[in-house]
């Protein structure tokens, strides 16, 4: 008599097996329609800059639509907790980003996990902060700057996309490292934050990269220091913040998630067509024109980079002394 337990191991087995064929034969024909990518921020922010750039390419790759949905609010929480209840098919891809790693801590409790609620696909660009003054602010250099805000401790204005954002904390790492206290002006996003600064409301905002160079040519904002590891072509007269305070780094990152239940077929599928859209040569040449730090890592690698900047970030909270929201 065989057995019913071994009856029951080979179904499963066979199952399996079935389940691994239909998804390898799923993913050689993904995608057949539009993808539709979801983004926890404003059109013009940074990720969704990148993801334009990009989605550009992978529309090339696949032949079909990329579609960017912009689902912004309370700090990139709203469009996250959209995005890891969205269906696992492989349509529904998430553009996770810097205040993603930064909430995992600040925020007291929150309606997803980054790490078990999506399966990482690519880290795709990185953008550097640029520490910049109102041409009225009279100071040329980052040394200046300090002995300004030491002279003016606690009057000296810095704007922020909002506590808690990339460039809140561009600045407050200065802050720390300088020992100086400018003081804080938080707007509603990157956009007014940039209008505050380059209008004059503001004196001193830590704005990435690609939003601020247009402004920082046209001489409506002076460029002080970078805060990438290495000068940037785009600026390269202008230092890095570490050649004045050695360890300092803050660096914006963008990359692309999925559902955490979407089959691993699917992620390789997604993976693949990004990182060859990445080494197009007008994406990869736009994004470079912007101030981006092309990466296209794999899947491993962004899980990695997700736990450093998390716990970086933690530590930043804790130093800062910033209650949890």
């Amino acid at each position: 008599m065989t057995n019913p337990y071994r009856r029951l191991l080979t179904s499963i087995a066979l199952g399996c097996l079935t389940s691994v064929f239909m998804y390898a034969a799923w993913a050689q024909d993904y995608p057949t329609k539009p993808v539709r990518v979801l983004i926890a921020t404003s059109a013009g922010s940074n990720p969704d800059t990148i993801m334009r750039v990009v989605g550009s390419g992978l529309t090339g790759v696949w032949g079909q639509q990329v579609i960017i949905d912009n689902r912004a609010g309370a700090g990139g929480n709203i469009g996250a907790e959209l995005a890891a209840r969205a269906p696992a098919d492989g349509y529904n891809i998430f553009m996770a980003h810097t205040n993603h790693t930064i909430n995992a801590t600040l925020y007291r409790k929150l309606t997803y996990d980054l790490v078990n609620d999506f399966s990482p696909v690519s880290l795709l660009a990185l953008s550097p902060f640029v520490a910049t003054v109102h041409p009225s602010l009279p100071v040329k250099s980052l040394r200046e700057l300090v002995n300004l805000a030491k002279a003016r401790p606690g009057d000296l204005t810095y704007a922020s996309a909002g506590t808690g954002s990339g460039t809140f904390f561009s600045a407050e790492y200065f802050n720390g490292m300088a020992r100086v206290k400018m003081l804080h002006v938080a707007y509603k996003g990157g956009g007014p934050a940039l209008a505050a600064v380059v209008s004059g409301e503001t004196s001193v905002y830590f704005t990435p990269i690609a939003t601020g160079m247009p402004h920082i040519r046209s001489g409506k904002l002076r460029p002080l220091g970078v805060s990438a590891p290495k000068r940037v072509a785009e600026l390269p007269a202008i230092p890095t913040i570490a050649e004045m305070f050695p360890g300092y780094e803050m660096l914006s990152w963008a990359g692309l998630m999925v559902p955490a239940k979407t089959p691993q077929a699917i992620v390789d599928t997604i993976h693949k067509a990004a990182v060859s859209a990445l080494n197009m040569p007008e994406v990869s040449k736009r994004l470079n024109e912007l101030g981006y730090i092309v990466v296209g890592s794999r899947p491993e690698e962004l899980a990695a980079y997700i736990k450093t900047e998390t716990d970086k970030y933690a530590k930043l909270i804790r130093q800062i002394g910033l209650p949890p929201q």
